[in-house]
């Protein structure tokens, strides 16, 4: 009997190259994109999770929430144009998509919390 782990996300771990101070934000950013990453750097910081070569992906994911919001501001109190809710719509699937990778989902999150612990003792009762 073979075992598949198509669809299954491994669990987010602490990297040992983690970054231990967040970069600059990148200077071409929107100013919602750079409120996205001063917003999640922190985190990612704090989880031990981000390297320097997960960079450009953040920077994705700060850009994709930078054009979401920037619509939104456009349509706040107006119309919705069909293109740019087509715009919006990729944007935030995008950003999702993302999200997840770096554990900024509820879901990402609980794959994170339940992780065992690297020492965790193997005559525990309670592992299953």
């Amino acid at each position: 009997m073979s075992v598949h782990t198509r669809g299954i996300k491994p669990p987010i771990k602490s990297d040992s190259e983690a970054l231990t101070k967040a970069p600059p934000v990148p200077a071409y950013f929107s100013a919602q994109a750079k409120a996205e990453w001063k917003r999640i750097m922190p985190q990612l910081i704090a989880r031990r999770i981000i390297t320097r070569a997960d960079l450009a992906g953040v920077e994705n994911y700060c850009c994709a929430i930078g054009v979401c919001r920037q619509i939104e501001e456009q349509r706040a109190g107006g119309m919705i144009d069909a293109k740019l809710f087509g715009v919006w719509n990729r944007a935030a699937l995008t950003a999702r998509q993302l999200a997840s990778e770096f554990g900024l989902s509820p879901v990402s999150r609980a794959r994170i919390g339940s992780a065992a612990p690297e020492d965790a003792d193997a005559d525990d009762p309670l592992a299953v």
